[in-house]
């Protein structure tokens, strides 16, 4: 009897090379809108002691109750693989004291993240974010700096048709009265709640307010609304982040009833969301957090930042462009094809020379025929062809061809790089 095959992990899924180019496309259009705004880079453990997430994320939220994968590590402690960015980021801040570096700094990150939670399109128990973390102003410019920056790396990665919601949920001075009117709002009609609203009652009244079931969401939208109780000092701030999304251009929509999941949260919170998800229809979620680093053990830094859900914007992109070719799997400037056994070797040596000289190129390793190799050409979108058979062999030549054009010539190999790359900057034949 055959062996089992093994198989991944529930919840945890394969990129394939037919995939990954799609994913290069949304980390590249990322890099790309960070570094144009000053983001540098930052890389964390994908596990962490356990208590950063429940202090930094919120020992009552749904992360911390009920999806984190914990572990122990002897000594009676435990190591948790992170559920989210932020806590990581702000650790590692605190920890090498960047803040006695400059005042102010604009980070991002890339990279994997776990949460116990049920599979399903678009959302698994492995999944991948791209975040940005600003640390040091509690300017509310600095806000619709983050939103507009979200908002660019998805149009950068050709995503339409999203939405931006915003809201303002105040601070520890005014939230506590909002919380209380909550309470007293939902206790009244506890009886019509479902089983998870009735238990975020006492630990996490706010997500109440954004739970998915049709009932709850009826009730949610007679209960109180933050904005009757917002302190000055934050409707003011709400203001003016609202006045600088209008001076970039960004358009986006109050969404009153929008809370976010963490405890962290202060003021300004936002969701970018797309209809083609149906249902958990977020792509994006951040917002500012001003008591954070303190409550981590760094100095009062007020902060603001987000989180792109990878796999979430690839499946809307997906959604929107059906019928559409996906990104190749590889291009390359040149394809060097062997006609015979004895021009295989001469051809390994082409091939290694361009690249020396920074020119991507690829030949056949499997003995195959000319007309195979230029299946490979078309496969690997190679921009040139560079054929060798005896009377090339003889010469130091190839007879190099322009796919674009179909303009052919024999090449001497050491003019061959010369030759492409002046080819490729006149935007001309061969």
């Amino acid at each position: 009897m055959a062996e089992k095959q093994i198989q991944c992990i529930y919840g945890t899924r394969d990129i394939l090379p037919g995939e990954s180019p799609i994913w290069r496309r949304l980390e590249t259009a990322a890099r790309n809108v960070f570094q144009r705004a000053a983001y540098c880079e930052i890389r964390t453990p994908v596990f962490e002691n356990t208590v950063l997430f429940v202090k930094g994320t919120g020992e009552n939220t749904d992360i911390v109750q009920k999806e984190m994968y914990t572990f122990p590590s002897g000594e009676d402690a435990t190591v948790t693989l992170r559920p989210e960015g932020t806590p990581p980021v702000v650790r590692a801040f605190i920890q090498h004291d960047l803040h006695k570096k400059q005042g102010f700094w604009k980070l991002y990150y890339m990279g994997a993240m776990f949460r116990r939670e049920r599979p399903q399109k678009g959302r698994q128990r492995q999944f991948h974010q791209i975040g940005a973390e600003a640390i040091g102003s509690p300017s509310p410019l600095l806000d619709a700096e983050v939103i507009g920056i979200a908002a660019s790396i998805l149009s950068e990665f050709g995503l339409a048709e999203f939405k931006i919601k915003v809201n303002c949920i105040g601070c520890p001075a005014c939230r506590p009265a909002f919380r209380d009117a909550l309470r007293s709002f939902f206790a009244a009609r506890k009886d019509s709640l479902c089983d998870d609203c009735k238990s975020r009652m006492d630990r996490n009244v706010l997500r109440l307010l954004d739970c998915k079931n049709r009932a709850c969401k009826t009730i949610a939208d007679e209960a109180p609304k933050v904005a009757d109780h917002l302190c000055a000092g934050c409707a003011a701030h709400y203001a003016s982040t609202r006045s600088g999304l209008d001076i970039l251009g960004v358009e986006w929509m109050e969404s009153p009833r929008l809370v976010r999941g963490l405890d962290y949260y202060t003021r300004t919170v936002f969701e970018i969301t797309h209809e083609a998800l149906g249902a958990r229809d977020a792509v994006c979620g951040g917002g500012r957090y001003d008591n954070l680093v303190e409550e981590l053990g760094g100095p009062p830094l007020p902060s603001v930042g987000f989180a792109i859900g990878a796999e979430a914007t690839l499946l809307a992109w997906e959604e929107l462009n059906k019928g559409t070719p996906s990104p190749p799997e590889q291009e390359i400037e040149v394809y060097v094809a062997a006609l015979n056994d004895e021009a295989r070797s001469f051809c390994f040596r082409v091939v290694s020379e361009l690249r020396r000289k920074d020119i991507s190129a690829d030949l056949d390793y499997e003995g195959r025929s000319l007309k195979a190799q230029m299946r490979s050409a078309n496969r690997l979108n190679a921009a040139f062809t560079a054929v060798v058979g005896e009377t090339e062999l003889q010469n130091g030549t190839v007879n190099l061809k322009q796919m674009s054009t179909g303009d052919s010539a024999q090449v001497p190999v050491a003019e061959l790089a010369d030759r492409i790359r002046e080819s490729q900057l006149k935007g001309a034949g061969i």
